[in-house]
């Protein structure tokens, strides 16, 4: 008896509804289907709200997290297309929505397909972890990721393009025609955009030979800095001082550079002393000892100190030391530095560098030498 009821009163709506002016009725079993799309969103939303809450990483509380915003224009437009045939439309009118929704449905798809690549991004992001102390195969991995990532969603933005161009029938044609002077188009396309072919290929060829990789540490145009990003065209480095630094991707391949990680984050510093002959060796090598086996930045492997070089007024005293990386090398090199040379100022002042000068000769006719 109530379904028979229920049947009556949709049935009474509905010719209710049907006797309105076709915009009206339009409008509103347009603004039925979007929200019942919106409904279903909420109902989504609800069911993964306890995924959003976890902090580490997980494909369902990525999939939430990206696909939140595709789903806002995928819902609505998949609903549309299921109520349009409820509505009141001409033939014109009716093929215009269809044409309009086909179009809505190719580049909401494609948003879903760019967020799906992030969705596996994150998973690499959380599998291959720079913050590690030795993270030459993260660097690796990440460096090929952040490139495959910018190819593929250029690639889908592409063949969005491409299929909204030949879901018309004329531009299908106009396609069809083009093929055949597709050779005299390619050479044209080739010598118009080689500074572009030519920063894509290099672009791979980094991505897969890495003579750098994302947070590998280079000196390049005098200046020291991280790979911060590395993109198809171009390569920022992030300088100490958090200046940027763009390059072109070519000059990678075409011109030298230093790469301090490039097979290991280690590296060996060095520190200068320019002291004078009478200072003591051995309680220098001691005090250097001291200073280094306690400090927390050294790695324990290299630790020798040598005079390099004589010179006319001073030695020149050689540290070597190592650490995990340049960073830590760089403030290890600062500390021993500081260290030493205060520990000459204290003990053997008259040893720092100095000029001597001597008098020559009687009081009469005397002369200074130096």
């Amino acid at each position: 008896m109530m379904m028979v009821l229920q049947l009556k009163i949709d049935s009474d709506i509905f010719s209710y509804l049907s006797h309105l002016p076709n915009f009206v009725y339009n409008l509103i079993i347009l603004l039925i289907s979007v929200a019942f799309a919106f409904l279903l969103k909420a109902i989504f939303y609800s069911l993964t709200s306890y995924y959003r809450k976890h902090e580490h990483f997980s494909f369902l509380r990525s999939m939430v997290l990206h696909l939140s915003k595709p789903l806002n224009f995928f819902l609505p437009l998949v609903s549309i297309n299921s109520f349009s045939n409820l509505m009141k439309l001409s033939k014109i009118e009716s093929d215009i929505l269809d044409k309009a929704i086909e179009i809505g449905l190719i580049i909401s798809f494609s948003y879903i397909l760019i967020n799906l690549i992030r969705v596996i991004q994150d998973f690499f992001i959380s599998t291959y972890d720079l913050k590690k102390e030795n993270n030459l195969k993260e660097r690796k991995i990440r460096t090929q990721l952040q490139f495959l990532k910018k190819f593929l969603v250029a690639l889908i933005l592409v063949l969005t393009v491409a299929a909204i161009l030949f879901s018309f029938d004329g531009m299908r044609k106009i396609g069809t025609g083009l093929l055949t002077s597709v050779g005299i188009g390619g050479i044209i396309i080739g010598f118009a955009a080689q500074k572009s072919l030519g920063n894509l290929l290099a672009g791979f060829q980094i991505a897969f030979t890495q003579p750098i990789r994302i947070d590998d540490v280079l000196v390049v145009e005098g200046e020291w800095g991280k790979v911060e990003e590395i993109t198809l065209t171009y390569v920022v480095i992030q300088i100490w001082d958090q200046r940027r630094l763009i390059l072109p991707i070519t000059y990678f391949i075409e011109k030298p550079f230093q790469n301090w990680t490039r097979i290991s984050a280690e590296i060996l510093g060095t520190v200068f002393l320019y002291v004078d002959y009478t200072l003591p060796l051995a309680d220098l090598r001691k005090e250097y000892d001291r200073l280094i086996d306690n400090h927390p930045l050294w790695d324990k492997k290299v630790k020798v100190i040598q005079v390099t070089d004589s010179k006319e007024t001073v030695m020149e005293v050689r540290i070597l030391l190592s650490a995990n990386n340049s960073s830590d090398a760089f403030d290890l090199r600062c500390d021993i530095r500081e260290g030493l040379i205060t520990f000459i100022q204290k003990n053997y002042p008259n040893s720092l560098p100095r000029t001597r000068s001597e008098f020559i000769g009687n009081k009469e006719n005397g002369f200074l030498k130096s």
